[in-house]
Order: structure tokens, then sequence, then C-alpha cells
């Protein structure tokens, strides 16, 4: 789905929001509400097209099978990786009507999380937790683990819908029983429309900002990429233009490895997430000293000392046009060649550079040479300093 951020036409005459002119891309299944909440607080368009979906496993047989196993023989060690996962446990063994010899078996165990959801929800269960890692990160956990010996010890390891082979390996070699409790898994969400929408609009150029939320949603857009033959496409918009926001480096790392720049919070939360995007796109704007004024040209609109004006595609277009080469005359066949479609005459170029002047409140900021086309009007002496941002060519 779409959310225009509505403020921006009826705030057009006021100070920008720091995220006003941005359109950004969720892939998140869970919590996305409240994350495009918080983007179109700050001013942001928001399209959401949710990468995969949160399959619970309560009625599967391994899960039971996994949990009767250890009430039975109860682990040394257990590892809570989430807190919807490990919620989700508890309530399927109550559901088998083993919720409480389950607590107990874990409870006569040294409990470990993650993070501090997984801290919460252990204990909610009314279980205490020993020790969790500063950076949240499976591999920290592993490290602490392998630091203080794991020989002889029999681990229960809660899944976060990924299996961990990394994981298990390192600690069946350095001589622990590993037991992984599979309590949930990812899925293609079963409406694959909005997806293949964010996706396209993400090649379109329509995207600034692509957010991720974990490592399964980026894996899962790029899946549905080369499904449908765009893969290499996409790559290549989110190493170029478009920018990726990770909550933190678990969720960046399967994106690294593809060679695509992510920028992502010191700490892994929405809200420190959100603050990054907050301080990070408008860092990357380009910004033009034009005819006295200042020009910050956003995703979908630009900034006029400061003041937010909303500009329709084609004008948006054209201006970025201009602004490739400020100051310096571009040629009527060149803007039209440049119009989405392509289609129609130089009139259509007169009337999308009058609807573009329209929008930008201030006359002078675009002029017309006579004969030969439209330019700028860069400051004299700025030629040198307006360098496009680089990947932000449209």
């Amino acid at each position: 789905m779409t959310r225009p951020a509505a403020r921006e036409a009826a705030h057009a005459t006021e100070a920008a929001s720091p995220l006003a002119g941005f359109t950004i891309g969720i892939t998140a299944a869970r919590r996305a509400e409240e994350l495009a909440t918080m983007l179109e607080r700050r001013g942001a368009c928001i399209q959401h097209g949710a990468a995969l979906r949160i399959v619970a496993l309560a009625d599967d047989h391994d899960l039971e099978t996994r949990t009767r196993e250890l009430v039975a023989a109860p682990p040394d060690i257990t590892v809570a990786t989430t807190g919807i996962g490990y919620r989700g446990w508890i309530e399927a063994a109550d559901g088998w009507g083993l919720g409480e010899d389950l607590l107990t078996a874990l409870g006569r165990s040294e409990m470990l999380a993650r993070g501090p959801k997984a801290r919460g929800a252990i204990r909610a269960s009314g279980l205490v937790d020993a020790w969790s890692p500063e950076s949240e990160s499976t591999a920290e956990v592993l490290e602490h683990l392998l630091e203080r010996g794991v020989e002889g010890r029999r681990i229960a390891v809660q899944l976060h819908g990924e299996p961990l082979p990394d994981v298990v390996e390192a600690l069946e070699l350095a001589g622990a029983e590993v037991v992984t409790v599979p309590v949930y898994r990812w899925a293609p969400p079963v409406d694959i429309a909005p997806l293949d929408r964010l996706i396209d609009a993400t090649l379109a150029g329509g995207i600034d900002v692509l957010s991720f939320t974990s490592a399964p949603a980026a894996a899962g857009i790029l899946s549905r990429a080369a499904e449908r033959g765009v893969r290499d496409e996409l790559l290549t918009a989110l190493r170029g233009p478009v920018l990726t926001l990770c909550v933190g480096p678990v969720t960046a790392a399967p994106l690294e490895a593809l060679d695509v720049p992510t920028v992502q919070p010191q700490r892994s939360r929405l809200g420190a997430m959100v603050r990054t995007c907050e301080s990070v796109a408008p860092a990357r704007a380009r910004r033009l000293p034009v005819a006295g004024h200042l020009l910050e040209l956003r995703g979908h609109a630009v900034l006029v000392d400061g003041r937010l004006c909303p500009l329709p595609p084609t004008p948006m277009t054209l201006l970025r046009v201009l602004a490739r080469r400020p100051g310096r005359v571009v040629s009527r066949a060149e803007l039209l060649a440049a119009q989405p479609g392509g289609a129609g005459d130089e009139h259509a170029v007169e009337n999308a550079i009058a609807r573009l002047r329209a929008a930008l409140g201030v006359p002078g900021l675009v002029q017309t040479v006579v004969r030969r086309g439209y330019r700028l009007a860069l400051e004299p002496g700025h030629e040198g300093h307006c360098a496009d941002v680089p990947g932000d060519e449209r």
C-alpha cells in the first residue's frame, strides 16, 4: 500500500519536516505500522510491501517432539533468540499440556538471551536470564559460549525463522550437544502484489530509501526479484540511487555480502533506525544556490530556502535534468526526451516548465534562453561546488 504524506500539500509553505520529500519503502511484516507512523511523523511518504510473513509452528510435530525431548532431558544452557519466538514456544507447550514441565526444564538451565526482547520474554515467563550480549547478535552469543567452553553440555537453541547451521556446527565441533527449536519460520507473503509494486517502484526511481528490519526480508525481496527476472536490476538500484536502511548488522549482513552499502544505527532499535534515516537521507540531497535562493532536491519534492515544494513527476524530472548541469542551457529536445513516456512536442516541455515554475513559487529560478532552451540560474562562482551526490542520479 502507498501512504502519501498528506501534510506536504497542506503545509507546503511551512518549514519542511526532516524526511519531507522522501519516499521510503518498508519490507517488514511485523511492526510495519509502527515504523510507518514514525517515518510519516517526520514527513516521509511510505510504500509498504511485506517481503515475508511469519508462520507459527504451534501445531508442528517437530516442535512438539523437540519440546518433549527437552522436558525429558533438560538442557544445561538455553538460548532464546527472539521474544516472539520464545513466547510462541511456551504458548505452544501450554497447548500440548507441557507448559509447566517445559518451564521447569528450562529453569534448570542457564538462560541466555540474544537481546532485550528475548530477555523480557524470559522474565515474563517467570525465569531468570543469566547473560545477554550488548550487540544483540547471535555471533556474540556463540563467541561467549565458545570462550567459556561447551564440551559435554546440552544446549537448546530457539531459532528465529531460519536455521543456524554455522552456530550449530561450531557448538558441536566444540563438543556440545545441540537441540534446535524451530518455533516459527519465514514464508512468502500471501498477497505478493504489494511487494511487486514496491520492487517496481524501486526500479523506477520512485523509492528513495528501502528499509529492512530482518535478514529474511532482504532475502525475500531478492528472491521475488529473481523470480521476476529483475534481481540484478534491483541490486544495481540498491548499490546506487536507493539508500538501503537496516535496523542492525545482522539484518545488513546478507545485503553487504552482495556489495550493497547499508546504513544502520548503533543500536538495533526501530526508533534509532528512524533517527539514522532522519540524519542520513537529507544529507544525500542535492543543494544548489540559484538566483539568491537555496534549492534542495529530494526524492519527489524540492525545498526552496527550506520551504517544501512538492512537485508532480514530470516537473520533478525536468528539474533533475536541469540540475545535472546547473547554470548551463538544456535544450527543449533534451528535456522532451527526459519526460516520462518521451511523448509530445516542445510545447509539452513549455507547459511542464510553467508548472515547475509555479510549484517553485519563486521567479527567476528557471530561466528561458531564447531559441536554445532553459537553465537553472546558478549563482556565479558556484559551478565547481555543485557536483551530483554519488548515486543520486535519476
